[in-house]
Formats: C-alpha cells, structure tokens, sequence
C-alpha cells in the first residue's frame, strides 16, 4: 500500500484528517499502550490514507454541496454573531431556523429538505474543522426541524418544488424546433426529448455512455446509474414517438449518426460518451458535465420562449408549478445579530439550484 501516493492524488484539503486532533491524540496513546511505541506513525499513515482515498473518490457533487452548504452557515454566522467553529446545541438550531425564515439571499426561506441537507453537510465541515457536535445536539436540530416544518404545513406553506410533472405538446414541438440544424442543435434536442421520456435528472446524461444507449426494434434502452450511495442501474425503455418531430429515438439516432460523420468513427464506440461537449466553433470537447447539461437545458428553454428546467428528481417543460407551490412576499428580516422567532416565515419560488 502506496501511502505516500496515496496523499499526493487527494482532493485540495483532503490532507486534514478527518479525525479531530485531540481525537487522533487518544488514538495514538491506545495504539502505543496495544502495540509499541513504533506503530502510532504506521496505524496514523494509514488513517491519512484512508482520508486521501475518500477524498479521491467523492464525487464532484457532493464537494460542491458541501462547499455550498458551508457558505450558507458563514452567512448565518455573520448575520447573528456567532462564531463558526461551533456546533452546539443552540447554534443548530438557530441556523435550522434563521434557514427556514430568511436564508437564502433573497431574504426568502429555504425548503426543508434544503435545510437538512445544509445541516447535514455543515455538521460534516464542523467536525472536519475540529469542533465537536454531538449526537444529541444534531438530533435536537432535527427535532427543531421536523417541528418547524409542521407549522409551515399548518400554515398552508408548501415549500419547493414538489413532484415533478409532466409535459405539454406545444412545450415539446417548441423545443424540437428551437434547436438549430447543427452537431449541437441535434445534442441538445436529444438531450431533452430523451432525457424527458426517462425522467432524467442532469447528472444522468452526463454520465452516459454510448454503450449505455442500445436501440431496439422498439426504441431504445438506456442504463442509467442510479443511487447516491449504492449504486444500481435501472433499465429506461423509450418507445418511438408517433410524430417524427418529437419522437426521442429519431433524435438520438440522428444525433450520434451526425457526430460519427462529422467527427470520425471512433465517436460510434461503446466506451465514448453519450452526450458531448461541444465549443462554440463546433469542435467536440469530451464528455458533458452536470454543469453543462444544465446550460444547454437553460439555453434550450430561452429559445424555445418556453419552461425547461431539472428538478430534483426529473426534467420538466412546458408547465407551470403544480398547483400549490406559490410565492408569497418575503417577510422582512430581523436584522444582523438577531435570530428573531420562526413567525412570519414565508414560502419563496422553487429555489435556484445555484443559489447558496
């Protein structure tokens, strides 16, 4: 075992253990006391590298929401005085409730998931930062945010953006003809009519392989890797459209025909991507990202002069919200250094993906 390069291929900061000093300190007595005075330094080698290993395989993603949800806890800290090494108690909860009254930076409140997954992640940053938080204080937190959500539910508040719908036909004839006629026009009108007939979120495009597309008599079948954790691979079955137009499989099809003519046939491999990067001077770049797919989805939607957006869990066109999710006018802030009660919380719009 490498453990020397096993440092050098970590993420940025990944060199910080993910034990607390005073931690490790207790840990190097045990070590000593159970088996010598040389074996401390190995056994502390070891837990770097199994710190470096971890970091190498997080995924973007989730040091993205880390790093996002830990702006969200400086900015609480600067709004009520409170220092940011600390993860008492009282400091959980009052970020639980200054979240859900007016966090986000337009003074509107988050939705609760959104909450839970900054308290999740914040936790993580306090204890990578030294600081201790307990279980018993999380879990007060969590009380304090299941408690909060039910009067937000007995206020008639349905915060987020709730289950995702379906499309209209207009929304997507608008969509298959704002997409020009080139390489990148054709990926992106792919993109949508497919990634829409499977319930798509960003990521899953992005990750695709041509292997991973395989026609059929009937359409096509795309594996898409699902789960955060446990990965599986769940089988999509997207059937030929009646109409020509807006029919997923005849995009796909003409998409990947147009790419292996224009840029050689070493694009018809089962190892290249699904989808790829393309510059504005229509040379292909690679592989898409999360990231990009987004773009390409947002510059559709513009064009089209209709709603496109990914929600959670699928990808949405043409409709409005469902029938609940309204905005309100935001109530106004108590100010810095006050955490003020949860009352007068508002319900804001669906929340921005980029907004921390």
């Amino acid at each position: 075992m490498n453990l020397e390069r096993g440092r050098e291929t970590a993420a940025p900061g990944a060199a910080r253990s993910a034990v607390p000093t005073d931690e490790r300190e207790i840990l190097f007595e045990r070590w000593a006391a159970r088996h010598g005075v040389d074996a401390p330094r190995h056994l502390a080698e070891a837990e770097d590298f199994a710190d470096a290993v971890a970091a190498a395989i997080t995924s973007e993603n989730t040091t993205a929401t880390y790093a996002k949800s830990w702006r969200v806890w400086a900015r609480f800290c600067v709004s009520s005085g409170l220092p940011e090494d600390e993860g008492s108690r009282g400091t959980l909860v009052a970020f639980i409730a200054w979240m859900l009254r007016e966090g986000q930076h337009n003074g509107k409140g988050y939705a609760p998931s959104s909450a839970s997954t900054h308290l999740a992640a914040v936790v993580v940053g306090l204890r990578q930062r030294g600081a201790a938080v307990s279980g018993d204080d999380q879990a007060a937190a969590r009380k304090a945010l299941e408690d909060l959500t039910l009067q937000l539910l007995q206020a008639g508040e349905r915060r987020g953006r709730g289950q995702a719908i379906g499309a209209d036909i207009d929304g997507l004839y608008a969509v298959a003809r704002a997409c020009p006629n080139t390489l990148t026009g054709d990926r992106d009108k792919a993109l949508v009519l497919t990634g829409f007939h499977y319930a798509s979120r960003s990521q899953d495009p992005a990750g695709l392989l041509a292997g991973d597309v395989t026609e059929h008599p009937y359409g096509l079948v795309v594996a898409v890797l699902t789960g955060k954790t446990k990965h599986s691979v769940r089988n999509a079955k997207i059937v030929y459209a009646h109409d020509p137009e807006i029919c997923p499989v005849r995009a796909y099809v003409a998409y990947r025909a147009r790419l292996v003519a224009e840029h050689g046939a070493r694009w018809a491999e089962p190892s290249t991507p699904a989808f790829v990067g393309i510059d504005r001077w229509g040379r292909v770049t690679g592989g898409m990202v999360p990231d990009s797919v987004t773009r390409a989805v947002k510059r559709i939607s513009t064009r089209a002069g209709v709603p496109v957006a990914w929600t959670g869990q699928s990808l949405r066109i043409g409709l409005a919200p469902p029938a609940g999710i309204r905005a309100r006018t935001a109530s106004p802030s108590p100010g810095p250094g006050r955490l003020g009660p949860l009352a007068g919380a508002t319900m804001p719009p669906p929340a921005s993906p980029d907004d921390d």
